[in-house]
């Protein structure tokens, strides 16, 4: 299926801030007052939004905090390569980690590029209803990143758009604030956003992505009834499970049916800084397919079910054959890979292995295990078995049978780590499980610390203060 390729082509967007952890200053600047007069600005400033989505604090290095940070991954590469992952691995970060800085900037970026467009669009003259579903798509965009802000770090400074008075040195909202905010954006999102696209725009969110991520923001909430709902919406929208799991990460089935939301990346001839997103470079099989950061934990391979397929699709070992053809060299720095982010050696292309790799960010398993959790916790068992036996049939696996409540609770848990191995989704479900000491103590975790990551002390510096930081950091 054809992708498009979100990018802005010469064009950095900025708007005059101070000299605080929002200030955007990149090479080869037009200032917005010079730009947003026309439909096609608009469109460019929208596509901007996609593109950052491929950057190295959004795809590539600062995301990985939330996998090593789990049960299912650690650092991997060399032993002295990168060794302020060790600190996330064994919860001895601080607020002076640079990779967590790097998480929290790269998210304010997407949502400052998000604001402006959001504050400059009703100004031009073009098409309504164009201009409201690209409105539509920011706003979604902006809940995304704010989502992972709240996730990592509780509450944060709310940026409704581009300040009157240029002060972007806002004190933190209450996390429940920021909540409020990414479901009102996500609203909005889901009543103008079409449900799909013609062949030239696959890849831009749809009313599906708007639907599952209001109803995972909600469970993270504990608001049942509505993930209830908004899942059901999604499972009647025409999407479905692929037959094999391992083609789900492949290039090949990108955009799929399975798909409710990705990170578009592909090659644009002649220029690797476009086309790199270097979220596959950064955790392909070390000295083979790239740097060997992020591997899967023992624990996590262990963790699988006698005759799970996932096991294998998720995890490559040392010395076996990828599906594809590629042999794994006997010898190396760590036993196992993300198979996940692997790119076989026939696809890898012109640049490096992440120019054609799309980044899952939703799938329609989550959603189906979403639809499972919010069954169970309201009742409908029937139905709670029907939507987890669907990922479990998927993988190998004999379908459940009438249980407990809590024993279903338990079983979804265990099926939402089993089909997300690797998916970044772990710690935070852990956190939002209230299992942090239970799952993570073992690896230095902390209760009433460490389920939320440091505001980043530079951020508190440039805020004069404004900013607080979390407790016992």
């Amino acid at each position: 299926m054809k992708k498009i390729f979100f990018i802005l082509f010469g064009v950095t967007l900025f708007s005059a801030c101070n000299e605080n952890y929002l200030d955007i200053k990149p090479e080869d600047q037009i200032k917005t007052e010079n730009f947003f007069k026309t439909k096609e600005d608009a469109l460019a400033s929208v596509n901007a939004i996609y593109s950052n989505l491929r950057t190295w604090d959004l795809a590539a290095f600062s995301p990985m905090i939330l996998s090593i940070a789990s049960d299912d991954a650690e650092k991997g590469s060399s032993p002295g390569d990168a060794s302020f992952f060790t600190d996330i691995n064994n919860f001895t970060f601080t607020s002076a980690t640079g990779i967590i800085e790097g998480y929290w900037s790269g998210q304010f970026k997407g949502i400052n590029l998000c604001n402006q467009t959001i504050s400059n669009i009703p100004n031009i003259t073009m098409d309504e209803a164009l201009k409201t579903r690209l409105l539509a798509e920011a706003r979604f965009l902006r809940a995304h990143h704010y989502f992972n802000l709240v996730k990592a770090f509780g509450g944060v400074p709310i940026y409704e758009g581009l300040p009157a008075d240029g002060n972007y040195n806002l004190p933190r909202n209450t996390k429940e604030e920021v909540y409020n905010f990414i479901l009102a954006d996500l609203k909005f999102a889901d009543e103008n956003l079409p449900a799909n696209y013609g062949a030239t725009d696959i890849g831009r969110a749809t009313k599906g992505a708007a639907k599952g991520f209001e109803a995972k923001v909600n469970m993270y909430l504990g608001n049942w009834d509505k993930v209830l709902s908004f899942t059901n919406e999604v499972m009647g929208m025409g999407y479905g499970l692929l037959p094999n799991y391992n083609s789900v990460f492949r290039i090949a089935n990108e955009n799929s049916i399975e798909s409710i939301f990705e990170v578009q990346c592909t090659y644009v001839s002649g220029n690797c800084d476009l086309s790199n997103s270097q979220y596959s470079q950064t955790q392909g099989v070390r000295d083979q397919y790239g740097w060997g950061f992020n591997v899967p934990s023992q624990n996590l391979s262990d963790s699988y079910e006698a005759g799970d397929l996932r096991r294998d699709a998720t995890i490559i070992y040392r010395g076996e054959t990828t599906p594809e053809g590629d042999f794994i060299n006997l010898t190396g720095d760590n036993p196992m890979y993300n198979q996940k982010a692997y790119v076989p050696s026939g696809q890898i292309g012109n640049c490096s292995e992440g120019s054609e790799q799309n980044i899952r960010i939703m799938r329609f398993a989550e959603v189906l295990l979403m639809n499972a959790e919010a069954a169970n916790e309201t009742g409908n068992t029937t139905l709670a078995l029907t939507s987890v036996n669907k990922v479990r049939l998927r993988a190998g696996l004999p379908a459940l049978v009438s249980m407990s409540k809590e024993q279903l609770r338990q079983a979804i848990w265990k099926e939402r780590r089993s089909e997300m191995g690797m998916e970044y989704d772990r710690f935070l479900d852990v956190v939002r499980q209230g299992r942090g000491v239970e799952v993570l103590g073992s690896l230095g975790f902390t209760s009433g610390k460490n389920e939320v990551f440091p505001i980043p002390s530079v951020a508190i510096s440039l805020s004069n203060g404004v900013l607080t930081q979390n407790p016992r950091y």
